[in-house]
């Protein structure tokens, strides 16, 4: 059994999807992949099937019915890979983001390292982001200045999905009660792991916006994360975390 395995959620990435599975499987390290693929029109989903035939033992799919957020795709896929023994567990951007490459350095961090979750973090030396517009930046910035000052964390880029977590990690975590699917559920993940104690470590990325496709951000995930972070909060300090 490979120890590693690299979910990428998908929802009309086929301009990508083929890339990002070739440049992960050209690395030394020798990760599987999970996509978990949200019926996409563009038909991304076949496109993975064709490629298993090159890949059978190493790249896998979930297909789900709708689009239904990345929090649940991600959730799904932590299911499948904690029943799979997996002792390593990624989350990964299908659009080139972020670097193939560095999912080499977020494993070391967590097997050779101290870390029980590896961050690949934007701002834990300065702003390292390409091809953003200023008020994307800002904006992802200072939620991260907000995040810290409501919860207390340390985390410089808490809104990072660009994530390794050892099993035992993900394993602790109620994963049926994760409650947001945008920029908010990758907040709610690290504050889960940071209210157990897990030692969360961020390891120094280049972020690059996607070249091809479309975003999937929307005014309902910025908001959803806002009022996000003030609902765990309290929830920990109720003791219904």
């Amino acid at each position: 059994m490979n120890d590693g395995i690299v979910i990428i959620p998908t929802y009309n990435e086929i301009e990508n999807i083929e890339s990002i599975i070739r440049a992960v499987f050209s690395l030394p390290k020798p990760f599987h992949i999970l996509i978990v693929d949200d019926n996409s029109p563009d038909k991304t989903a076949q496109k993975v099937i064709e490629l298993q035939e090159e890949f059978p033992d190493r790249l896998f799919i979930e297909q789900r019915e709708k689009k239904a957020g990345l929090g649940t795709a991600y959730v799904h896929g932590f299911k499948w890979a904690i029943a799979k023994k997996y002792n390593y567990i990624f989350e990964m951007d299908a659009d080139f983001s972020h670097n193939p490459a560095d999912l080499e350095r977020l494993y070391d961090a967590c097997h050779f390292g101290r870390g029980d979750v590896a961050i690949g973090s934007r701002y834990i030396t300065g702003v390292n982001v390409v091809n953003w517009p200023l008020s994307r930046v800002l904006l992802s910035y200072f939620a991260s200045v907000y995040v810290r000052l409501i919860t207390g964390m340390k985390i410089q880029d808490a809104t990072a999905g660009f994530m390794c977590y050892k099993r035992q990690v993900l394993e602790s975590i109620n994963l049926d009660k994760i409650k947001f699917i945008g920029y908010a559920f990758q907040i709610e993940m690290k504050y889960r792991a940071y209210a157990k104690k897990f030692e969360i470590i961020e390891v120094p990325i280049i972020f690059t916006d996607r070249a091809k496709g479309q975003s999937k951000m929307s005014g309902s995930i910025i908001k959803e994360a806002v009022f996000g972070v003030i609902s765990l909060r309290m929830r920990q300090f109720f003791n219904r975390l």
